[in-house]
C-alpha cells in the first residue's frame, strides 16, 4: 500500500511538537521527517532527533543540488525538508509527518499534489502569546517577530485540508490521529491494480456459490 504525507503546520508555539510526538506513540507505520535549519538548537533539542543543525553554507549546498522538498526562511533562519528520507519511506508504505512553517507547507502543496494538510491553530491570538511567553525560549524581539508572522500564517488557513485548534491537547492528538487513520483509508491509496484484480475475483466466485 501507498505511503501517506501528512503536513501539520502553523504559528508557533501553537502545540504541534507536543501533538505529533504524541501520535508518533499511538500508531504503527508512521515516521517523523527530520528538517535541517541553520538555527542553534534550543535547550534539549537533541540533533539529528528534533533537527539536523547545519551552517548556511551546508544548507545552500543541499539547497543547489536539489535536497530538499522545500525550503524557507522563517524568522531569519533558513529551514528545509530532506527530500530522500520522504520519498522513500512513501515507497515503502510509511505515514510520513512533517512539522514545517506554513511557507514551507505551500511549496509542498505545488510540488506533491498527494500530500494532506493540516493546519494547527491556537483559540486565539492571546492564548498564543502566553504560549510563546510560557515557552520562554524567545527573546522579545524573536516573539514579537512570531506573533507578527501568525497573522499572515493565520490567513493562510483555507489552503489546508483539516483544521485543528488547539484548545484541549488530548482531543486535539485524537484529532490527529482520526486524520492519519482516515486518509491512510482513501481509495486511491489502497487500490492497486492487483488488489482491484482480486477483489474482483473475490465478488464473481461469491455471485456463483448462491
Amino acid at each position: 500500500m501507498k505511503g501517506t504525507l501528512i503536513v501539520v503546520s502553523g504559528p508557533s508555539g501553537v502545540g504541534k511538537t507536543s501533538i505529533i510526538s504524541a501520535l508518533l506513540n499511538k500508531l504503527d507505520k508512521v515516521v517523523f521527517s527530520v528538517s535541517c535549519t541553520t538555527r542553534p538548537p534550543r535547550p534539549g533539542e537533541i540533533d539529528g532527533v528534533d533537527y539536523f543543525f547545519i551552517s548556511k553554507e551546508k544548507f545552500m549546498e543541499m539547497r543547489d543540488n536539489g535536497e530538499f522538498l522545500e525550503w524557507a526562511k522563517v524568522h531569519g533562519n533558513l529551514y528545509g525538508t530532506p527530500k530522500e528520507f520522504v520519498v522513500e519511506n512513501i515507497k515503502k508504505g510509511y505515514r510520513i509527518i512533517l512539522d514545517i512553517d506554513v511557507q514551507g507547507a505551500l511549496q509542498v502543496k505545488k510540488n506533491f499534489d498527494d500530500a494532506v494538510f493540516v493546519f494547527v491553530a491556537p483559540p486565539s491570538y492571546e492564548v498564543l502569546r502566553e504560549r510563546l511567553l510560557k515557552r520562554g525560549t524567545e527573546n522579545k524581539q524573536s516573539m514579537l517577530k512570531r506573533l507578527e508572522n501568525a497573522k499572515w500564517e493565520m490567513s493562510q488557513i483555507d489552503a489546508f485540508d483539516y483544521l485543528i485548534i488547539n484548545n484541549d491537547l488530548e482531543k486535539s492528538i485524537v484529532a490527529m490521529k482520526s486524520i492519519v487513520i482516515a486518509e491512510s483509508y482513501k481509495t486511491r491509496r489502497i487500490l492497486d491494480e492487483k488488489l482491484r484484480i482480486n477483489l474482483f475475483k473475490g465478488v464473481l466466485k461469491d455471485e456463483t456459490s448462491y
